[in-house]
């Protein structure tokens, strides 16, 4: 396995914390998005915690990251705090985007880990880009894997 210790629950969209709502808001807002939240969402939370190893704890990277994922029929919204910093907010709409199970990828036999790599037009960049939604081994992560590529393809239809 990876470097950190992952582990993902789902929970309900009037769960996210009021912090990470307001951040996804104002995110919303400067990029004139819309109403993209209306409608069916899944959402879940995703904690990494950096395993230490060695005498000076586990090296570069962050101690800790939740990330905060909402999946509606044509978008990905993310919200990321590294070690309570300030929360980091990305979107796609997922027409936009390909996405791949991380254990299927070529990059798993040099680096064991559990997540999805997600790679395409992200609402603030100027071009494609690639980035890692890190998931657990467990069953909400597996489900919110099946329903992110199912949503993805779906969206191209």
């Amino acid at each position: 396995m990876g470097d950190y210790n992952r582990s993902t629950k789902e929970i309900s969209f009037q769960d996210i914390t009021p912090d990470v709502m307001q951040a996804i808001n104002k995110y919303i807002e400067t990029h004139t998005l819309g109403d993209i939240l209306s409608g069916d969402t899944q959402c879940i939370l995703s904690n990494n915690e950096k395993i230490k190893k060695g005498l000076f704890g586990g090296g570069a990277g962050p101690k800790l990251l939740v990330q905060t994922a909402i999946l509606t029929d044509r978008w990905l919204i993310l919200a990321d705090r590294v070690d309570q910093n300030a929360i980091y907010i990305k979107s796609m709409q997922l027409r936009d985007i390909v996405v791949e199970d991380y254990e299927k990828s070529k990059f798993y036999a040099m680096i064991p880990d559990t997540g999805m790599n997600v790679s395409g037009m992200f609402t603030d960049a100027s071009e494609k880009g690639s980035i890692f939604l890190p998931l657990g081994k467990d069953a909400a992560g597996e489900k919110f894997k099946e329903a992110l590529i199912k949503s993805a393809q779906d969206a191209k239809k």
